[in-house]
């Protein structure tokens, strides 16, 4: 053997390839191996790096334990896992494809099909078509019954606030059936050198293993999506410490937009065609308070004119009443109560609100233009003044179907939605205990039964719809009726 092919081999066993020796032809088709792999242990759900060397590259699962190794060829991780305890089948988790070590053939069998599937699901557009129809149970490996898209999320230490934003997004139809089939953005073209993309493609296998029929358990732990969360976020969310899911929600939905090439155009991106509306802003400045008659006087000038700007929104923020700060008679506080179409009135274009800053006071009206397929709703519920955050408890009563918010648009802009204004919740975020360290809980609808299903982290429990009505809810989402 020549001293470069010398080098060459040795380059490449160290890469974990042992390209020395041609793999067998025949050798690959029976693996006396087979019966030694455990679907009880494995779990794809974690970043893909070796447990020794943490290297990304050329990484391996062994299927009898479930590590991830580097390597295939004499002196890698994989080849020395396999020789000292006896585990021979392992599966390449970019290519897909098994190898018996230490023997090194590729092991081609059907009845394997499952652990790829697992892996990667694949979904085909007749089947993402039946999922808004399907009624059926899927049964995990454990004998666990679920029901694809309604599966917990691993709560890795403080990441309640991701996992119920997460869970929400999963149940909305346009962006689901966009990411479960990846040739959708597969070919989009993004600059060199930059890796934003990195989101889209782990929010797409992350939804997929939530609408996985043939899981091998019945939860799913989003460590590499939340992994690219801090990435992208540059540590801004963090799964090691709580932070509010209005802010994820809206940085998650924006750089999900920016990644997939979406410009300020309404039908840039899957992200815009579903969420985002219009609304006109009037604008009128106010005199000091402090300032003298003259002053006050000239509110005719170009200064104090009302000024109209159009805006573009993902989500409404709604403002609940201020709680009452006396007992009532018999020394209780009862817990204040407010209607959704009394929060809804800040948008009607005919009720000004008054905002303060630092120099200036402005008063402002909201008028709603063009609603969107699915409308957000944000319940601002917690204050922050120079101490501390204080929460508002008030309970907001809100109809779960057939609500209008055709209501609060002008007579000329309703005509233009054609009727189309009638909308279902489908999902709502809850906030439990106090503001510092309290937590988070998701109200999901699986449309194909009209069952609600409430999800905390692992937990996923069904609940009638009226018990909905009496939480703190913090964030919804509404889908717009289509018959």
């Amino acid at each position: 053997m020549s001293e470069i092919t010398t080098k060459k081999r040795k380059l490449s066993v160290e890469n974990g390839i042992d390209v020395s020796e041609p793999l067998p032809k025949t050798a690959h088709m029976q693996c006396p191996y087979l019966d030694t792999i455990n679907r009880h242990v494995l779990d794809f759900d974690f970043e893909k790096l070796c447990s020794v060397s943490l290297t990304r590259i050329n990484v391996y699962a062994c299927l009898v334990c479930g590590k991830y190794f580097q390597g295939r060829g004499t002196n890698t991780h994989a080849y020395t896992h396999s020789v000292a305890e006896g585990h021979h089948v392992f599966l390449n988790l970019h290519t897909l494809k098994f190898y018996c070590l230490p023997d090194n053939y590729e092991v081609i069998d059907s009845s394997l099909n499952d652990i790829k599937y697992v892996l990667n699901p694949i979904f085909t557009p007749e089947q993402i078509k039946q999922l808004d129809f399907n009624t059926k149970m899927s049964r995990a490996i454990d004998g666990t019954m679920y029901m694809p898209g309604i599966v917990g999320l691993n709560n890795i230490k403080a990441n309640d606030y991701c996992n119920v934003i997460l869970q929400c997004l999963a149940q909305v139809r346009p962006l689901r059936n966009y990411f479960l089939r990846e040739e959708n953005y597969a070919n989009i073209k993004r600059p060199p050198g930059d890796s934003s993309f990195l989101l889209v493609q782990r929010f797409g296998e992350l939804l997929r293993k939530l609408w996985n029929p043939r899981a091998f358990k019945a939860h799913v732990s989003p460590h590499e999506m939340l992994q690219a969360v801090v990435l992208w976020s540059k540590k801004r969310f963090q799964f090691i410490k709580q932070s509010d899911p209005i802010d994820f929600l809206s940085w998650f939905l924006n750089s999900l937009h920016m990644a997939l090439n979406g410009t300020k155009k309404p039908n840039s991106s899957i992200i815009y065609k579903s969420f985002l509306g219009h609304m006109r802003i009037y604008t009128r400045k106010l005199p000091p308070p402090d300032a003298d008659d003259a002053a006050k006087i000239d509110l005719n000038s170009e200064e104090y004119a009302e000024m109209i700007t159009e805006s573009p929104f993902l989500y409404l923020t709604c403002d609940l009443p201020p709680t009452p700060l006396f007992t009532d008679e018999f020394r209780e506080n009862i817990i204040p109560q407010v209607n959704l179409y009394q929060l809804l009135s800040k948008f009607n274009g005919q009720t000004s609100k008054e905002y303060k800053t630092y120099k200036e006071n402005f008063l402002k009206r909201f008028e709603i233009t063009q609603l969107p397929p699915y409308l957000i709703l944000y319940i601002k519920r917690f204050t922050k003044n120079t101490f501390f955050v204080e929460k508002n408890p008030t309970v907001v009563n809100f109809p779960v179907k057939n609500v209008d918010f055709g209501d609060i648009l002008t007579s000329e802009i309703k005509a233009k939605h054609k009727g189309k204004t009638i909308y279902e919740l489908v999902g709502n975020i809850v906030h439990d205990g106090t503001p510092e360290k309290g937590t988070y809980r998701a109200h999901v609808l699986h449309t194909p039964t009209q069952q609600w299903y409430e999800m905390q982290d692992l937990h996923v429990t069904s609940i009638l719809p009226q018990m909905i009505t009496l939480t703190e809810a913090y964030i919804q989402i509404y889908e717009l009726k289509q018959d």
